[in-house]
């Protein structure tokens, strides 16, 4: 037997009026998952623990096995194990996006308004431009900066403080200044970041292009050094990432598990689904994992965006090029598995950022398939009646433990 987790982040919504008062999960066209639906248990799980931040790291430690409240130290530090930055035990890691601010002519930086979180979902390479014109200026021996992925880059402090900060998906167009870090030298390396990035040649050419420039670095998720319990060890099934996406590789370091890195694989709409599928067929089939994390970044981003159709399409592009050559895969190889899809969280298209609403989950065995009559949505998950009331249990029921 082989397992599988299809995470498709932020799928999960509500219903929304462009749609006919439907949530894009069940307006959109996806007749693999429909057909699993028929012969697969269906219900809701609470990924976020009580009085913890319903962001991606603790929803997607939650899924992982990971009770959030034991194992979460903060979201950075897990991305800086991805792109393998050295942490020292006194060290604090911060997320470094750049994102796109506003620019009107003569009003203080702390008036400025967040527009895009994600630059346009600039190209790392594009990004790792600007980072170097940042670091040039503000890096030293206290505050160093790594570039990560796209958009999302990091920041070491040398003996730094956890402090708190506000990501920049929560706030999009607001005016900035009562979510700047209270920390002075933080608000201050911001508004020089911003002094630094906004007429730097890549951003004036982007925006001849009709892209956002990217003229901010904005920080959030400080943490310390994580530590997590190996996922052998933790569920006795060797186990592989596939993802495009900083904080899920990371986890992956941290918990002894595998990364497949897929060409192609951008987190974004355009990522290669169909390559992540096939890489997970490989690594059940030929490669000897017993376990295959497949993580798709596109629903959460069209919903930070608040595009309801791109947020169809990038579940449409699930459907058919994840589950089905995926399914299609194992068949052929004569491979049993279990199989679980679902979303860490809800983004939804209303609020253009992440909530703490319980989500839908699908579990199909290809050896104990059952006749059920719900669909896969929040909805008939919801009166389906199954409920796993803590996120890090799931893991369990998958493996049959």
């Amino acid at each position: 037997m082989k397992y599988v987790v299809v995470l498709g982040d932020g799928m999960a919504d509500r219903p929304i009026e462009e749609l006919g008062g439907k949530t894009p999960l069940e307006y959109a066209k996806t007749p693999n998952i429909d057909a699993l639906s028929a012969r697969s248990e269906i219900g809701t799980v609470h990924t976020i623990p009580d009085g913890m931040s319903p962001g991606s790291d603790t929803a997607n430690l939650s899924v992982m096995g990971y009770d959030p409240k034991i194992f979460y130290s903060g979201r950075s530090p897990l991305e800086a194990l991805s792109i393998g930055v050295p942490m020292k035990e006194t060290d604090v890691a911060l997320r470094c996006n750049i994102v796109t601010i506003s620019e009107e002519e003569g009003i203080p930086f702390e008036k400025r308004t967040i527009i895009d979180h994600s630059s346009d979902e600039i190209s790392t390479e594009d990004c790792a431009v600007l980072l170097e014109a940042v670091k040039k200026e503000m890096q030293n021996e206290t505050y160093m900066f790594y570039v990560g992925t796209s958009y999302r880059h990091c920041l070491i402090w040398d003996h730094g403080s956890v402090v708190p900060l506000t990501p920049p998906h929560d706030v999009l167009g607001k005016v900035i200044g009562e979510y700047l870090p209270k920390d002075e030298v933080l608000r201050l390396m911001m508004q020089r970041s911003f002094e630094i990035l906004e007429h730097h040649p890549l951003n004036e050419e982007r925006r001849k292009k009709g892209l956002h420039p990217a003229n901010c670095c904005w920080f959030w998720g400080a943490g310390t050094k994580p530590l997590l319990a190996n996922f052998e060890e933790l569920h006795h099934k060797k186990g592989v990432m596939i993802s495009a996406v900083d904080l899920l590789k990371g986890i992956a370091v941290g918990a002894g598990m595998d990364n497949i890195i897929v060409e192609g694989a951008t987190g974004g709409l355009d990522t290669n689904y169909r390559g992540k599928a096939d890489a997970a067929v490989k690594a059940l089939t030929l490669d000897g994992y017993d376990f295959a994390y497949i993580h798709i970044e596109a629903p959460d981003e069209m919903g930070h965006q608040g595009s309801v159709s791109k947020k169809v399409t990038a579940i449409e592009r699930i459907d058919k090029d994840v589950i089905g050559p995926l399914l299609s895969g194992l068949r052929a190889a004569d491979t049993d598995v279990r199989l679980m899809i679902l979303p860490d969280h809800p983004t939804p298209i209303e609020v253009r950022t992440h909530t703490r609403d319980d989500v839908p989950y699908l579990l199909y065995d290809s050896t104990k398939p059952v006749n059920n009559p719900y669909l896969y949505f929040e909805a008939d998950a919801l009166r389906a009646g199954n409920f796993v009331a803590k996120g890090h249990e799931l893991m369990a029921k998958l493996f049959e433990e």
